[in-house]
């Protein structure tokens, strides 16, 4: 494929997904890479840095990313006279079919609400992937954050993030509020005057084919346990179909059994113990994610209660600077550092590059390159125990040495 700006590698091969779905990763593989705004230009270079010594230190000459630039954001407003969103990205994205990208800034006075959801909408990324896992050399406000080791695949299609809502005091807000009223028969809206209005969607589909993804990838990673987070106990005919129609799926097409509690499911496995399909109240669970993380592996649930679920365990175990995220498809799988492009410090190579990190090794795991990933996941413990760490992690340990962004790096290396 010929692109204007976007320079194809000449040795790498492309990724292949067959009739049944499954990934053929090459030895060689091209993989898109979007550098970011702001401190994305800083913590981009090392992280790719980093993955090629891991690459070469675990498979020597055997295996090599063929890293391909396409830009989004501020660069690309530069190149495709000031499209912030070309499409050619998008081509190219869909042509390698893993990419991974730093922080984006979103334009001012119109344009796109955020870079990130438009991509995440523009290619159907409809899983957002947090892994949250507890470094024990972090500062955290748990006792013991290292039993915290949990993925949250959350939806990214629908619920109230997918923005449709009215102003309060609107025309349009007043025609929804007397068509609740009069048409629909609504008697609940204690307050009419100055009420804004907003749609929580939540399809059977969309929350089929979510669970469809965390099951698969739960059964894949030999997890213990699946866990359903929805609000079902109020909202019903939302949040509570989320839950029934996980579990008719469960039972439809894994057949999943009852489990001996008689409220969850489990699936049976033929060299491991059955999967465990639990459901939890989103509030509940909020509260034993504090008090015992460690009953928790991999959690489903819709995009707000994901949103705070992943945020709040972010909290418990160091915060968004090392938390890697992924979205994904069926199609596509685009790794991205969960923090923002910190305008602040942007080129002063103070970044800390740990989310960045992670996303890679998340990028590896997904790609099978597993020795790899590893590598770079017990470097940086070994790294964060040394105290040699980035001014962020340093400001709450006053025996810390403060490293550069480069230098953070160059440390994690030096532990493979």
């Amino acid at each position: 494929m010929q692109y204007q700006h976007i320079t194809v590698p000449e040795n790498g091969e492309n990724i292949l997904i067959d009739e049944q779905g499954q990934w053929h990763i090459p030895e060689h593989p091209i993989i898109a890479y979007i550098d970011g705004d702001g401190v994305g230009l800083d913590v981009m270079p090392v992280m790719r840095k980093v993955v090629d010594a891991a690459i070469e230190h675990s498979y020597g000459a055997r295996r090599k990313i063929h890293w391909m630039q396409v830009y989004n954001g501020e660069q690309a407003a530069k190149l495709y006279d000031g499209d912030w969103f070309p499409q050619e990205t998008i081509n190219a994205v869909r042509e390698c079919k893993i990419a991974i990208k730093g922080p984006l800034t979103t334009p001012l006075g119109g344009g796109f609400r955020s870079l990130n959801v438009a991509l995440r909408h523009e290619m159907d990324l409809y899983v957002n992937m947090r892994t949250i896992k507890g470094f024990s050399a972090l500062p955290s406000p748990l006792k013991n954050p290292f039993t915290t080791h949990i993925t949250v695949l959350r939806d990214s299609s629908e619920d109230v993030y997918s923005g449709i809502e009215w102003q309060a005091g609107s025309v349009e807000n007043e025609k929804m509020l007397d068509f609740l009223c009069e048409e629909m028969g609504v008697t609940r809206l204690r307050f009419t005057q100055e009420c804004g209005l907003g749609i929580k969607n939540i399809s059977k589909e969309g929350s089929e084919r979510l669970i469809r993804y965390a099951i698969n990838f739960a059964l894949k990673n030999n997890s213990e346990s699946l866990t359903l987070v929805h609000k079902g106990n109020v909202l019903k005919f939302t949040d509570g179909a989320f839950k029934r129609w996980g579990f008719a799926l469960a039972k439809r097409e894994y057949a999943a059994v009852e489990h001996q509690n008689g409220r969850w499911l489990e699936i049976q496995r033929a060299d491991l113990p059955p999967l465990v399909i639990k459901e939890v109240i989103a509030d509940n669970m909020l509260q034993q994610c504090l008090m015992d993380p460690a009953q928790f592996d991999v959690v489903a649930t819709t995009n707000q209660n994901g949103d705070f679920l992943a945020d709040m365990l972010s909290a418990q175990v160091g915060g968004v600077g090392i938390m890697p995220a992924a979205n994904l498809n069926t199609e596509v799988a685009f790794f991205e550092p969960t923090h923002g492009t910190f305008e602040r410090i942007a080129g002063q190579d103070k970044a800390n590059p740990s989310s960045s990190l992670l996303s890679a090794v998340l990028m590896l795991k997904f790609m099978g390159w597993s020795d790899a990933a590893y590598l770079i996941e017990n470097a940086l413990e070994s790294t964060f125990a040394s105290g040699q760490v980035t001014f962020d992690l340093a400001q709450s340990n006053h025996n810390s040495t403060t490293l550069s962004c480069k230098q953070f790096a160059n440390k994690v290396i030096e532990h493979f």
